[in-house]
């Protein structure tokens, strides 16, 4: 299984940025976004379900961010709005068993990590 996400990139406080992650070939009941700033822990972003009509959000991202997956091209995106310099992490898509997880433990699967940096 691989998960391959696209490119991030440099952008100013308040701009947007469209993350897409495409796995191969296989569909899973949870697909989500991670990030990790530099010298912090790996942290939960948003998370969708095989249906996608369930999504969950870290608060800090509520309201800005959106998660959605497409099944027929085994896809998530996540559109990021309003980014704010605390925002600037290595982003990690990952995929899973257990639908509605928010804790890296329960991914199996992750994408290869893009950054994302974001000036004030």
């Amino acid at each position: 299984v691989q998960l391959q996400a696209s490119e991030g990139g440099l952008v100013q406080a308040g701009d947007s940025l469209r993350l897409s992650c495409a796995t191969s070939g296989r569909a899973f009941d949870s697909m989500g976004w991670f990030r990790q700033a530099p010298g912090k822990e790996r942290e939960f972003v948003a998370a969708t379900t095989r249906g996608g009509g369930n999504t969950y959000y870290t608060d800090s991202v509520k309201g800005r961010f959106t998660i959605s997956r497409d099944n027929s091209k085994n896809t998530v995106s996540l559109q990021m709005n309003s980014l704010k310099p605390e925002d600037t992490a290595v982003y990690y898509c990952a995929a899973g068993p257990l639908m509605g997880a928010t804790h890296f433990s329960h991914y199996a699967y992750w994408g290869q990590g893009t950054l994302v940096t974001v000036s004030s």
